[in-house]
């Protein structure tokens, strides 16, 4: 199906674009929505992630609750 751009700003973006990068018209397109689309799809989940994980490693490390019961093999109180 063709897509016509009606908006000459937008096609001048296109054409800079597309020579900017050596690549056809259509080609400099579909890589800038393939871009987009990686980094509207992938990227958030990705980096929600990512920040979770390195908010939980600020969590400072602590020794073990103390326990005033004593346990056996079984785990069970002594």
């Amino acid at each position: 199906m063709a897509l016509q751009i009606a908006n000459p700003a937008v096609v001048s973006k296109v054409e800079r674009l597309a020579r900017a990068t050596g690549l056809s018209k259509t080609a400099a397109v579909e890589r800038a929505v393939d871009r987009m689309l990686e980094d509207t799809l992938v990227a958030p989940a990705t980096g929600r992630v990512e920040a979770l994980l390195a908010q939980l490693d600020r969590v400072p490390n602590r020794q073990p609750a103390f326990d005033p019961l004593e346990w056996d093999e079984h785990g069970l109180p002594r």
